[in-house]
């Protein structure tokens, strides 16, 4: 209930801030970026290269389970369930806008505009959503499934997950909750950051379609039925509510990719994301890598630090969901299912979005460049839509693509969150039916009062503060992962032995037709 209020008056607190928050807010990004950034861009490399050693060493073939237990969902559901639930909307208009603000403020000291420019732009977003970002879900994953299936441990919460910090002193338990109550901001900053992207592009594109005005008044009655959407589906749970809605959405996600991919310029995304792949296993390292201390420009790297915030802002929540329908599967099919269902998911939407977009730009199709500057993401986004076939139909395909996108994340979280403020569930026991409803309520209020303040740099400096606590706790968890491991693979040492004293004795024995005399029998005859 504290973390509840908080949050509401938290809400408040941006719907009533305005102009003067934005400015505030943009202050702490720049802060951020200047003197952390080394920080996310460590912890993610140590973090992917943990992972990596755990799905192809000996520790990738521990079942998260019992010897005999068998997973739950099959590998096509389970993966559409990882992805739908990691992918809100977002990704629909930051796959198109991205390589745009990427071409005219390109990486590595490329000039804008220029051919090395248009395949950087098209190949960074990818590397932004791509392997370092998911494998960032798999702290919380992998130690809260152990926890749950292996050790059978009933609290379904990150702190539970952190060995260091089991006890019963009071430090302990205060670093319990300090630990739950970051858990929850982040939650709630990446939830947020997701909604004020999206409702403003949905607002437009509908206004595209409908000839209805985009105003408040719209944004409004969307995140009314948004509310419906989410309350439906999280009534009825994880089976026959954000199953189902999962596959929805996974379907309508592969239906738009394959419809521009088709009657898009086909040849010229495909040669683009060839070149991308090429490109991101040379540069790679030092993408991971990056902070410019020399100087340059820094849209880029900024760009990272945002992404990087707000995967960490998600690490929990996705790792409670993905940890709870990942009974029955190693660590390596966790591990390797994340980054094929995931990764390649994602990249898939920048190499065909992104490349569309791209595409248009540099044909002279339409300037998208000047839109963005001019009239922002929402426009770039209604814009590019509109030059497809059939541009009614697409317009509301999108649409209804964003509101399963929305839907299914924010129900996943809602249930999740739900699950996580709850007092020992057991396994396969849901949160009850009220406790998710006020979570719903608490994030389309929060998201709303971020869509007031409004503008992308809040949107940026929500989700880079959420994660900056939660990095710690990364840092936690894998310390965590790695002292449950060991333990378990620990070979048993046979306990030492002490023989007991041999007590020598001198007696004298009888024989026939022998001589008499002393004898020393061994310790056999002793006894």
């Amino acid at each position: 209930m504290p973390t509840f209020v908080l949050f509401i008056i938290a809400s408040i607190f941006f719907i009533m801030g305005g102009d003067r928050l934005q400015a505030t807010l943009s202050t702490v990004l720049s802060w951020i970026d200047t003197n952390m950034a080394w920080a996310y861009l460590l912890v993610y490399v140590i973090n992917f290269l943990f992972f990596m050693y755990l799905a192809f060493g000996k520790f990738g073939k521990i079942k998260l389970g019992d010897p005999d237990d068998k997973p739950r969902y099959s590998s096509f559901q389970w993966g559409s369930m990882v992805f739908a639930t990691a992918i809100d909307a977002s990704i629909l208009m930051l796959s198109i806008v991205d390589p745009l603000r990427y071409l005219q403020h390109p990486a590595f000291g490329l000039k804008p505009f220029s051919k090395a420019a248009y395949g950087a732009a098209h190949m960074y977003g990818q590397f932004n959503w791509g392997p370092m970002a998911w494998m960032m879900f798999a702290p919380a994953t992998i130690a809260i499934a152990y926890v749950l299936f292996v050790k059978h441990g009933k609290v379904q919460r990150v702190s539970a997950a952190i060995t260091s910090l089991q006890g019963d002193s009071r430090g302990k338990k205060i670093a319990r909750q300090v630990i739950d109550f970051l858990v929850v901001f982040g939650i709630m900053g990446g939830i947020g950051s997701s909604v004020g992207m999206e409702i403003p592009i949905i607002s437009k594109v509908l206004s595209r379609l409908t000839g209805v005005q985009d105003n408040l008044t719209l944004k409004i009655e969307l995140f009314i039925i948004l509310f419906v959407l989410f309350a439906v589906t999280v009534f009825h749970g994880l089976n026959g509510g954000i199953d189902r809605l999962s596959a929805a959405h996974i379907w309508t996600a592969l239906g738009l990719l394959a419809l521009i991919l088709i009657i898009g310029p086909t040849m010229y995304i495909l040669n683009s994301e060839t070149n991308s792949l090429g490109l991101m296993a040379q540069k790679f390292v030092s993408m991971a890598t990056n902070t410019l201390p020399n100087g340059g420009d820094t849209t880029a790297q900024q760009e990272t630090i945002f992404y990087w915030g707000w995967w960490l802002s998600y690490m929990p929540v996705m790792g409670l969901f993905i940890a709870r329908i990942s009974k029955g599967r190693t660590i390596k099919q966790v591990l390797i299912g994340m980054l094929t269902y995931g990764a390649l998911g994602c990249m898939s939407f920048y190499a065909i979005f992104g490349g569309y977009s791209l595409w248009l730009q540099q044909t002279g199709a339409v300037n998208l460049v000047h839109i963005l500057n001019t009239q922002g993401q929402a426009a770039v986004v209604a814009t590019v839509i509109s030059t497809l076939p059939f541009k009614m139909i697409v317009l509301a395909l999108y649409c209804i693509s964003c509101f399963i996108f929305l839907a299914t994340t924010i129900s996943s979280s809602a249930f999740i969150v739900s699950s996580f403020t709850s007092l020992n569930l057991d396994d396969g026991q849901q949160p009850s039916r009220w406790n998710r409803m006020v979570w719903v309520v608490v994030f389309i209020f929060f998201s709303f009062g971020i869509v007031m303040v409004g503008g992308f740099k809040t949107v940026q400096t929500v989700s880079t503060i959420a994660g900056f606590p939660l990095m710690a706790v990364c840092l936690l968890l894998l310390h965590s992962i790695w002292h449950m491991l060991t333990a378990k693979t620990k070979p048993a040492t046979a306990p030492v032995v002490v023989p007991k004293p041999v007590v020598m004795r001198r007696i004298t024995v009888e024989l026939p037709h022998a001589v008499r005399g002393p004898m020393i029998l061994s310790p056999d005859h002793a006894r």
